[in-house]
C-alpha cells in the first residue's frame, strides 16, 4: 500500500520543515522534492502506456533520496522555488523555453498522479488565489463581504468613494522580489479620492469600503478541522500585518457554526485541503453577523500563530490518510 508523502517546496520553507518532523516522529516516509533542482540535484523518469496500465509509473530522484511514484500517497504542495530561477543564467529565449519544459513535463507529473492527496493540488491553488473569485464564493455562501470595486476607470473609484466613503485600497498579489532578491510589501491602505488621477488606467486596482472592526480573526481550515484566533492590533491600525510581532495579541476564538459550514464548503468548491482565512470582526464573535470576510490563502502562513503545533498536527493526519476512499 503506498505510503510516501511527497512535500513539494523550496529548501527554505520552515513551514515544511514542521509538518516533515511531525511525519518523522511517526515514521511515515517523507521525501522533499523542489523542482527548480531538475538538472544535478533532480532526475526523474516516468512511463505510461506499457502493460496496459493506465498511470503513470517510474522514479523520482535526489542526491538523498529515491521515491517510487507508485508508493506516493500523499502530495504536500507548498512553495517550491520557480522554475525560472533554475535557469536565470541562460539568455531569455533558452531560459523561458527551459523552465515552460520543465514545468510542464515534470510539473505535469507531479500535477497527475492518481490515487493520492494533494494538500492541496497546485492547479485548485492556482485557481482559488483570484479574488474576484473569491469574493463571488463568499457571497454565494452567504458570508458578509465588504463592499468592493475592481477597476481601471478613475471616475468609477471616485464615485465608488463617493457612495462610501472611506475606502481602502488592496493589492491583488504581493510585490515581486528586485533584482537582488528583496521582497517588499504593500499593505491594506486608506485612500484619498481625491488623489486619484488617469495613472489608475495602468493596471487593475481592488478597491473596499472599510469595515469599522473591533478586531481580526485568521481561521486556518485544515480538512475539516478549524483553528481560529482572533488578532489584535494596536488602535488605529488598519492592517495588522504591518506591525511588529510583539504588538499583537492572540486569543482562541470559537467560530461560529454558519461561518464554520461556510468555510468547509468554499474549501470543497475550490477543491483544497487548506486554507487560511481572514475575517474582521464588527462585534461579538458569537455571532455570525460580526462577521466579514476578507479573503482566503490557499497556502498560507500559519507558524507564528499560537495554534500552530495544533495545525502541523492536524496536517500530518491528513497527509498519512493518503486518498480519501
Amino acid at each position: 500500500m503506498a505510503s510516501t508523502v511527497l512535500v513539494i517546496t523550496s529548501l527554505e520553507d520552515v513551514t515544511a520543515d514542521w509538518v516533515i518532523a511531525a511525519l518523522n516522529e511517526r515514521g511515515a516516509p517523507v521525501a522533499r522534492v523542489d523542482p527548480a533542482d531538475i538538472g544535478a540535484g533532480l532526475s526523474f523518469a516516468a512511463r505510461i502506456g506499457e502493460g496496459g496500465r493506465p498511470v503513470w509509473s517510474g522514479t523520482v530522484r535526489t542526491p538523498v533520496r529515491t521515491v517510487e511514484l507508485d508508493e506516493v500517497a500523499a502530495v504536500y504542495y507548498r512553495r517550491p522555488t520557480p522554475y525560472q530561477d533554475r535557469f536565470a543564467h541562460l539568455p531569455p529565449q533558452q531560459r523561458d523555453f527551459s523552465a515552460a519544459e520543465a514545468r510542464h513535463g515534470f510539473g505535469g507529473l507531479l500535477y497527475a498522479l492518481r490515487g493520492v492527496r494533494y494538500v492541496s493540488h497546485p492547479a485548485a491553488i492556482a485557481r482559488a488565489e483570484f479574488k474576484p473569485a473569491q469574493l463571488r464564493s463568499f457571497a454565494e455562501l452567504g458570508l458578509t463581504i465588504p463592499p468592493t470595486l475592481i477597476t481601471n476607470d478613475a471616475a468609477q473609484a471616485a464615485k465608488f468613494a463617493a457612495h462610501h466613503g472611506r475606502i481602502i485600497y488592496k493589492t491583488f498579489r504581493g510585490l515581486p522580489p528586485t533584482e537582488n532578491g528583496y521582497t517588499g510589501a504593500i499593505w491594506a491602505q486608506s485612500v484619498d479620492p481625491g488623489t486619484f488621477d488617469d495613472s489608475i488606467a495602468v493596471t487593475a486596482h481592488l478597491f473596499q469600503a472599510e469595515v469599522p472592526s473591533v478586531g481580526n480573526v485568521r481561521v486556518t481550515v485544515v480538512g475539516d478541522l478549524i483553528f481560529a484566533q482572533t488578532i489584535t492590533a494596536p488602535k488605529g491600525v488598519l492592517d495588522w500585518r504591518r506591525c511588529p510581532p510583539e504588538s499583537l495579541t492572540y486569543a482562541p476564538t470559537t467560530v461560529p457554526g454558519p461561518i464554520a459550514a461556510a468555510l468547509r464548503a468554499y474549501l470543497r468548491s475550490f477543491t483544497l485541503e487548506f486554507g487560511c482565512f481572514d475575517f474582521a470582526l464588527t462585534g461579538d464573535a458569537a455571532h455570525p453577523e460580526h462577521w466579514t470576510v476578507y479573503e482566503c490563502n490557499p497556502n498560507g502562513q500559519f507558524g507564528w500563530l499560537p495554534d500552530a503545533d495544533q495545525v502541523v498536527t492536524a496536517l500530518a493526519d491528513l497527509l498519512q490518510q493518503g486518498a480519501p476512499l
